[in-house]
């Protein structure tokens, strides 16, 4: 943590957090009343501004379905077939490479990583540097690049929830293995509480179950199953239920191989050889082929002697197959599976003929495992209490930044009635606006502009305090003028040394001149007034400030006049299309 709270936003020298800016590029297409369009974030702070309807906050909002946002269908643009979106991300810091690494994502050679998202009407894909993820993947990476305040979020201060998730994000790593040890530690409470309440059955009911426990496990032992019996079992079934169909093929093929074809053949060829010694080779083998048919003739002979059905022992196996299948269906679906629910069922059984013994050793088990929760759960109550005080103090400061003059604001504890996996803390931000008046909850204080300024003093802390190095507000000013958005402007200036930071802001405060010095004077503007239209990025100088306010007054030759000359900037300022000041 940099010394100096959150005043040093304002007043320390420019030292940026990353040496280049992460999120480079934007592509839009076929998104809402977007046709095409190119954005190109820069260093720093980067503004885009509109009039109400001019498409500004679907730039925004592709950049959150990108990240893993929903993506409804009806956000296709009407006449395509699909929309795309595309984030192109510079990752030159090291330490952001080991972390993505750690997640399997590699930038490639350049530092280049490309995140993409096509919507179609039936489905959408999103991908990481072409290859494809799921929206759970795809969020707990792009949490790495980027934090995304949307145009309504500081509504959420109102839930008290929130105040908790915002305490956990200051603590960051420091309060993990508290919350990691609290979580484990929940999980076996919530087993032993499980196994515990399964003994809460009463007398009768626990006899029921002995009684059929019993009948359950009689009933498979004494089938006395043997593994691989049920396939020999139906085997002897089949043959059995065909041995009219087996004996007559066995008869056809007795009758084939009995015939007097091959001796007659064999005479034959040895009355020959009288004549032609040639054919000696021809008679041995026909010798060697009667021989064999002789040989086949007797072992088919006496596989039809064996076939005698025998009635008795055809129902025995009938049965035999019955009772197997049946156990299987009741106990499971081959006889391992049976095998096994017995084991069970023994178990269960000794469980409830030792049910006191069993019952006082789950409570006792219980009882300890309890014993750590609260240890794990003090424990972590602490260390949020801690990291508590830091962050109201730092949230106080940046609120007297922001004209609070005479604010308190505090973090209440309250203590759950029951133990989670998050803990037993209930926390909430309690603040007082006027001196002499107590402390409250913000949503029985603050008004829209207030919680404005709240979550932007918020956001600032919690910048310094983690590592994501892209920062985005989508119409975070909304609600305040004068001298308080300058300094909203002043303090998202300052973030900008450290982060790259991008704010979505309505046009007419600018041309009001309210906003701050950041939004007046930002080291990217873009002047967003059609979502049809294609941005032409160029570098920020006097020119840009030039070609605005040549873009509200004059023809495009006058207005090329006051852009340096240049007739096609002077055509855009005229148009009213994308400006950089």
């Amino acid at each position: 943590m940099r010394e100096g709270g959150f005043t040093h936003f304002l007043r320390e020298p420019l030292i940026r957090r990353n040496g280049k800016r992460m999120l480079y590029h934007l592509r839009v297409k076929n998104l809402a009343l977007i046709d095409s369009a190119e954005v190109e974030f820069g260093d720093g702070l980067n503004i885009l501004t509109g009039e109400t309807g001019a498409g500004k906050s679907i730039i925004i909002g592709s950049v959150q379905i990108a990240l893993g946002g929903k993506a409804p269908k009806e956000m296709i643009r009407r006449g395509c077939d699909s929309a795309y979106i595309e984030l192109v991300f510079s990752i030159d810091d090291e330490r952001k490479r080991e972390q993505l690494k750690e997640h399997d994502v590699y930038p490639d050679e350049e530092g280049i990583l490309i995140i993409s998202k096509k919507i179609t009407p039936t489905r959408s894909i999103s991908r990481i540097n072409d290859e494809t993820v799921t929206a759970a993947r795809l969020r707990e990476i792009t949490g790495l690049l980027i934090d995304l305040h949307g145009q309504h979020e500081h509504q959420s201060l109102v839930n008290a929830s929130k105040h908790l998730e915002i305490l956990d994000a200051y603590g960051g790593g420091k309060l993990l293995p508290f919350k990691q040890n609290t979580e484990a530690a929940y999980r076996l409470y919530m087993q032993l509480k499980q196994k515990c309440a399964a003994f809460a059955s009463d007398q009768e009911t626990r006899l029921r179950e002995m009684d059929f426990c019993r009948f359950e496990i009689e009933e498979i032992e004494n089938a006395a199953l043997k593994d691989g019996e049920e396939e020999k079992v139906a085997a002897d079934f089949k043959r059995f239920s065909n041995a009219r169909r087996i004996t007559e093929s066995l008869s056809q093929a007795y009758d084939a191989v009995s015939g007097d074809a091959v001796s007659r053949a064999f005479r034959e060829i040895d009355g020959a050889m009288a004549f032609d010694e040639g054919l000696k080779g021809i008679r041995d083998e026909l010798c060697d082929v009667d021989s064999l048919l002789s040989d086949l003739s007797r072992e088919i002979a006496g596989y039809m002697d064996d076939m005698t059905f025998d009635e008795a022992a055809f129902r025995e196996t009938q049965e035999r197959l019955d009772l197997i299948r049946s156990l299987e269906t009741k106990y499971g679906k081959t006889i391992p599976e049976v095998l096994q629910a017995l084991e069970e069922k023994k178990a269960r059984l000794q469980e409830l003929e030792n049910y006191d013994e069993l019952r006082e050793q789950a409570e006792k088990e219980l009882e300890q495992a309890e014993a750590v929760l609260k240890e794990h759960s003090e424990a972590l109550s602490a260390a949020r209490k801690q990291f508590a005080g830091e962050l109201v103090e730092k949230i106080a400061d940046g609120l007297r930044e922001l004209n609070f003059l005479d604010v308190q604001f505090e973090m209440e504890f309250r203590r759950l009635d029951h133990f989670t996996a998050g803990g037993i803390d209930e926390p909430e931000f309690l603040i007082s606006t006027n001196p002499g008046e107590p402390v409250r909850p913000l949503g029985m204080v603050a008004s829209g502009g207030e919680l404005s300024r709240i979550m932007l003093a918020i956001k600032t802390v919690l910048a310094d305090s983690d590592d994501i190095p892209t920062l985005i507000f989508d119409e975070i000013d909304t609600g305040v003028s004068g001298e308080i958005a300058d300094k909203m402007g002043e303090i998202m200036a300052g973030m900008a040394h450290y982060m790259q930071v991008g704010h979505l802001h309505h046009a007419s405060a600018a041309d009001r001149g309210d906003g701050g010095p950041a939004l007046r004077d930002p080291q990217i503007r873009v002047r967003w007034t059609d979502g049809n239209l294609h941005p032409r990025l160029r570098p920020r100088g006097d020119g840009g400030r030039a070609c605005e306010t040549a873009g509200r007054r004059g023809d495009h030759r006058d207005r090329a006049a006051e852009c340096g000359g240049d007739e096609e900037a002077g055509k855009e300022a005229e148009a009213g299309g994308v400006i950089i000041n």
